[in-house]
């Protein structure tokens, strides 16, 4: 079955590049073939980062939008994987809402999960619960729950939105936070995550041996949650 993978969580600075990074590099370290394509028109991470695989998406252009379920009728052995940017829900919804996205990709034998990156702040709780009674039992989902400023997550766990997602067979992954400079020198560099995790090279912002080791060790963490979510 072709399965597209919606990277997405409406709110700005929750680390959802990140994420679709963490999908892109799972994909490729597992031999998974996939097809990426990326919304963000003014820095989009797949596009700088895995170049070789994906391609820009204008997010309120039908026919840009057409092309992914396209790509996944014509070429089911592939992943196809979208990184959404931040408020793109609107455009993205009516599209799917118009076309009759979700019955089509039924039809077609089509699996959509989208991967809802949130923090720990309230309004990533309450965006979730929107999500949820938009398209409710229509997606499958993934919370990702990314400790990039809190380990603890108590506005999810003290609202009945988890509970409510997990009804709906939602799956629920923690990603830990990567050491701040350690991501910086990544960024800056454009390392894609093998090339910060196995790269050395002599420039004075390189990774360290230990930062290497650092990056390894997230992405040990990263990969055990992502596979537990069956990508």
């Amino acid at each position: 079955m072709a399965t597209i993978h919606l990277v997405g969580g409406e709110k700005g600075g929750v680390g959802k590049s990140v994420v679709a990074r963490l999908l892109a590099q799972y994909m490729i370290d597992h031999e998974l073939p996939f097809i990426g394509f990326d919304t963000d028109r003014s820095h989009g991470a797949l596009l700088r980062y895995y170049a070789d695989y994906a391609s820009p998406t204008v997010i309120d252009s039908y026919q840009s939008l057409d092309a992914i379920v396209e790509a996944a009728t014509e070429q089911p052995e592939q992943r196809i994987l979208v990184d959404l940017a931040a408020q793109t829900h609107q455009p993205l919804s009516r599209w799917m809402e118009e076309s009759g996205v979700l019955e089509l990709a039924e039809e077609l034998g089509i699996f959509i999960r989208y991967w809802n990156v949130m923090d720990s702040g309230k309004d990533s709780v309450d965006l979730l619960e929107r999500l949820l009674g938009q398209f409710g039992s229509r997606l499958d989902y993934v919370l990702v729950r990314n400790q990039l400023r809190d380990e603890t997550f108590t506005a999810l766990e003290n609202s009945e939105v988890q509970q409510r997602a997990q009804d709906l067979n939602a799956a629920v992954i923690t990603l830990k936070r990567l050491h701040p400079p350690v991501m910086s020198k990544i960024d800056r560099n454009s390392y894609s995550f093998w090339a910060a995790k196995n790269r050395d090279d002599t420039s004075d912002d390189a990774l360290s041996l230990l930062e290497r080791q650092r990056v390894k060790i997230w992405l040990n963490h990263a990969y055990k949650e992502i596979g537990a979510a069956e990508v």
